[in-house]
């Protein structure tokens, strides 16, 4: 039987550091925005997993703008509001990595299933993934916003098996970012880590990923054979 394939979107099939653009127009720092973008990037991350420990679940797109107004105060930035509806929206727009549609068409040729999973809402991820010319290469976009909970919640990957109608020896998680990897594994299903970065760490938790890979199309070469 042929596995399902559900890809992360912000990190693996989306660069969020695309927005590193933008920052810097409106800093004219180089240095600054790069720091800026990697602050807002982990900041994110973190209140999205304070919500959900919390039971205080809101959209991620509320996490992003909590994530920005923070870093913007932390790095003494002086961004206005204007600035800030600017740059979400902007994070509304960021480009698929280079490897992304190749790869995705090659698995598809293969007749494997991919379908994007992700914290955002099915609307934002929908609309995010069409102006970056993915969506259309996808199966399904399945969102957590659906059972109100974020990754890695285990709650989200059980729902992801639902949706897939699939056994979780035949699910597979791609992401870049490790806290979904082990979530997923923990949850039983299979993962493959997305090492974008030769130098990214993955966390030491004592459990690795079924495959790890440089790059999707190095995925899509391994799923196809």
């Amino acid at each position: 039987m042929q596995p399902v394939l559900a890809f992360d979107v912000y990190g693996t099939l989306i660069d969020t550091q695309g927005v590193s653009v933008e920052l810097e127009r409106r800093l004219s720092d180089a240095t600054k925005a790069a720091e800026f973008a990697k602050r807002w990037r982990e900041k994110q991350l973190e209140y999205s997993f304070r919500h959900g420990l919390m039971g205080a679940y809101v959209p991620f797109s509320e996490c992003t703008r909590e994530a920005l107004v923070f870093t913007d105060r932390a790095l003494q930035t002086g961004l206005s509001d204007n600035d800030q509806d600017h740059l979400m929206a902007v994070y509304a727009e960021l480009p698929a990595f280079a490897d992304v549609i190749p790869a995705l068409d090659q698995l598809r040729d293969a007749g494997i299933r991919c379908v994007a999973f992700s914290n955002g809402t099915q609307e934002a991820v929908t609309k995010l993934l069409t102006r970056a010319g993915v969506e259309s290469h996808m199966d399904d976009v399945v969102s957590v916003d659906d059972v109100k909970r974020f990754k890695p919640d285990p709650a989200v990957y059980a729902y992801l098996r639902t949706r897939l109608e699939a056994r979780p020896e035949h699910t597979w998680l791609i992401s870049s970012n490790p806290f979904d990897v082990i979530g997923a594994t923990h949850a039983g299903l299979r993962s493959a880590w997305v090492r974008r970065h030769s130098d990214a760490p993955f966390d030491p938790w004592g459990g690795e990923p079924d495959m790890t890979v440089t790059d999707l199309e190095a995925l899509a070469d391994r799923m196809s054979r």
